[in-house]
């Protein structure tokens, strides 16, 4: 049964995986030792096939319009962006941190460009293109298995690039986005939407410093930092900003980014609700104890719940956004 949900890791590594992940934050000295990026690729190990099987091909949060299913408004989340930096037919686009290539598919297909994706974990990368072939879109996706702070291409062989809800796991943005920068030809926009405090974040409120906490612990993230972090590490490397701004609260959206995780009234609001996590986690156990779900697998579910309540909290408390969004553009060469 949940054995199929976990196939990033053999089912024997499964339980060490989950709590070696959760040792790494027993302490703040130990997240500190531990790099981004190693934070990042375990955590993904560990949940990718949670994500696919609850969320989707497009491991992102999206506003959505009134009446609007969850998979429309990923698509035009995904869909405005490519607007937003240019994308036109034929173009070499790069995904930074691409996870299973959702949203390079919809980009793919939406304006006809061809994408290469960066993600640190390799089952992501043959997980992305098992996908892309069942979808017909080989020709167009391209997976490459690395560290967006030191990316393989050569100079100036993109046309444009983006990320989504990824940069947020690197030790320091600057290295992603001056990679982007770097690989970026002149002109070129390079977008995206990360995970950033607000400014009604109070670093002194002990009730704030839990929810940041708990978001960081249930979703892999070494520090989350505030959304001037973004705007100060473009300029840094040396992009253009055209426009930035949370798109969660300045999109004319009507349900919150956060309503997917919340409880409601439906099968779905309840597995959602405090009394759905019970059962579930029962469930889990009980799975576990007669061998049809591998252990740890309660552990993953831990996480993943502490992520749920957390997000929400920072959401309604308006101290957090999945949604902080940029357009930057590579200054044109100068001639003399």
């Amino acid at each position: 049964m949940l054995q199929k949900y976990v196939g990033a890791l053999p089912q024997s590594e499964i339980e060490t995986a989950a709590f070696g992940y959760l040792d790494r934050f027993s302490e703040q000295p130990a997240r500190q030792s531990c790099t981004a990026a190693s934070l990042a690729r375990r955590y993904y190990e560990l949940v990718t096939q949670f994500y696919e099987r609850g969320w989707g091909e497009s491991f992102h949060f999206a506003p959505r319009l009134e009446g609007e299913p969850l998979p429309v408004a990923l698509r035009r989340y995904e869909r405005d962006l490519g607007g937003r930096i240019g994308l036109s037919p034929g173009q070499k686009v790069l995904d930074l941190g691409c996870g299973v290539g959702g949203p390079m598919r919809h980009l793919a297909e939406d304006f006809d460009v061809e994408v290469t994706g960066v993600t640190i974990v390799p089952y992501q990368a043959e997980r992305g293109r098992l996908l892309t072939e069942r979808a017909g879109l080989s020709d167009r996706c391209r997976y490459v298995v690395g560290d967006f702070n030191d990316l393989e291409f050569r100079h100036e062989s993109f046309d444009a690039a983006y990320s989504i809800e990824a940069c947020c796991h690197a030790a320091d943005r600057r290295k992603p986005f001056g990679e982007a920068f770097r690989v970026l030809r002149p002109g070129a926009r390079f977008g995206g939407y990360d995970w950033c405090l607000l400014p009604g974040f109070d670093p002194g409120d002990p009730d704030h410093l839990r929810i940041k906490d708990g978001i960081e612990r249930g979703n892999g993230i070494a520090a989350l930092r505030p959304q001037s972090d973004i705007v100060e590490s473009l300029r840094d490397v040396g992009f253009e900003i055209e426009r930035v701004g949370d798109w969660a609260a300045t999109g004319d959206h009507r349900l919150p980014w956060y309503g997917p995780l919340a409880p409601g009234f439906s099968l779905a609001g309840f597995r959602n609700s405090r009394a759905g996590a019970f059962l579930s986690r029962l469930l889990i156990r009980f799975l576990e104890s007669i061998g049809l779900a591998p252990p740890g697998t309660r552990t993953v579910h831990d996480v993943l719940r502490l992520a749920q309540w957390s997000l929400i909290e920072g959401g309604q408390k308006h101290i957090f956004t999945p949604s902080f969004f940029w357009v930057a553009r590579k200054p044109e060469l100068r001639t003399a």
